[in-house]
């Protein structure tokens, strides 16, 4: 059967600082909640001064889809704080209350609470800090609770001297349960198996990619395997399919396995770019999206592999409208009305934007000269999709659903690039061509 995918960019946000992640929230009455974190070194001064310095920005937003002429992102909240490595929202509410993890360039492991506020909107509040180790940053981290499981709830973090920690949440407070010495170097992720959350998976950029069963210590791994040519920067386990995993390298490649077998991956797919994090669909189990760095950010039709067939992963859609390193990307659980059976609007001609708006501030052009699209005027006013028409079609094959999953799929995505510090909101549509 043949596709039609569809992607496009509904919002751009300029953050000031360079973004490196972006995460919806998971949580129930929430969904409609985005926070997304930057990083930002500080350079002395003079020539002579040699010290440096992280800073960093929370930003958190809400996504109404009110029409096309409404911005959709409304802006909630910022907190100027340290730089941010990783955020993380924990799956499931704990005492009523959505909460954000998020690791700082201090070292630290933060929590937030997300709250409402006496004018009827939301915030954050400080939780729970706790550092895991001096001179280090804290590199990642991931909750227990990727099944929406409730009963046990820790967190894993990695960090820039190479060790891995986990935590225990109590009544509010963050308590270390144990850490060790994972990698040479840095450890750039650690992940829960989020079918057996005793298991922990670590990638450094030793090349190591590692497993450790927290019942029995991490004396030593469960397994050590160098498949990966370069640092390992992305794990994800799939909370869908008992044993699956995902990891992603500086090597630009996304390996595919089975738990029960880590000496040999079930796929390997080349990417054009280091993956930089990878997400799965919170749906659908064959979905994949990946951050490639250099190239872009994709989504995997893992369907095939996940169903015993092996072979590549086909990318099912492309968003290339950023112009600098993919780094932050996830999936919203929000959902969205299918689209009309009806052709979008068609794109203004460029010159009939200009002679509306005058000169346009951020403007992208595609390579393929495929498409070429605005969307801010000179004051950084938002302009609607109907007049910025900023899709690209992507045609891929993949099978048809291995599990039956409905043929049509309406998307809400984030992604955000670092050093032109840009933030984007957008949607992709997949629906099978007419008989």
């Amino acid at each position: 059967m043949a596709w039609k995918s569809r992607t496009r960019s509904l919002q751009v946000f300029d953050t000031e600082l360079s973004a490196d992640s972006v995460e919806w929230c998971p949580v129930p009455c929430s969904h409609d909640v985005l926070a997304c974190g930057t990083y930002q070194l500080q350079k002395g001064a003079g020539e002579e001064d040699a010290t440096t310095s992280r800073t960093g920005r929370l930003y958190l937003f809400e996504f109404r889809d009110e029409g096309s002429m409404s911005p959709p992102l409304t802006e909630l909240q910022r907190i100027d704080t340290e730089a941010i490595l990783d955020l993380k929202w924990c799956h499931v509410p704990l005492s009523g209350r959505a909460v954000l993890g998020m690791a700082a360039a201090t070292g630290a492991l933060q929590l937030y609470t997300l709250s409402d506020n006496q004018e009827g909107s939301r915030s954050l509040h400080t939780l729970s800090s706790l550092e895991v180790g001096v001179e280090r940053l804290a590199l990642s981290l991931d909750w227990s609770t990727g099944r929406m499981d409730s009963s046990d709830v820790r967190v894993v973090c990695s960090d820039s001297a190479g060790c891995v920690s986990v935590l225990s949440l109590a009544e509010g407070t963050l308590t270390a349960l144990s850490q060790w010495k994972a990698h040479d170097f840095e450890a750039w992720i650690s992940a829960f198996s989020y079918w057996d959350t005793q298991l922990v998976y670590s990638g450094g950029d030793d090349c190591k990619l590692k497993g450790w069963d927290l019942r029995v210590g991490p004396s030593r791994p469960t397994f050590t395997s160098e498949k990966h040519s370069m640092g390992v920067c992305s794990i994800h386990s799939n909370p869908h399919q008992e044993h699956i995993v995902a990891t992603g390298s500086y090597d630009e490649q996304v390996l595919l396995w089975d738990g029960r077998n880590m000496q040999q991956p079930l796929s390997e797919s080349a990417m054009g770019g280091g993956v930089w994090r990878l997400k799965w669909h919170p749906t659908y189990q064959h979905l994949l999206l990946a951050a490639c760095m250099h190239n872009d950010f994709h989504i995997l039709n893992c369907g095939q592999v996940l169903g015993g067939g092996g072979g590549v992963c086909p990318v099912a859609a492309s968003y290339i409208l950023h112009n600098s390193l993919a780094y932050g990307a996830d999936w919203s659980r929000l959902s969205l009305e299918k689209p009309s059976p009806s052709s979008p609007a068609p794109a203004e001609p460029k010159e009939s934007i200009r002679e509306s708006g005058g000169h346009l501030r951020i403007q992208y052009e595609s390579p393929t000269a495929s498409f070429d699209t605005s969307l801010e005027d000179d004051a950084g006013g938002y302009i609607p999709e109907s007049i910025a028409a900023g899709s690209i079609p992507h045609t891929a094959s993949p099978d048809a659903n291995p599990e039956g999953e409905a043929p049509s799929l309406s998307c809400l995505l984030a992604s955000c690039s670092f050093y032109d510090h840009m933030l984007h909101v957008w949607r992709w549509d997949w629906t099978p061509d007419d008989p």
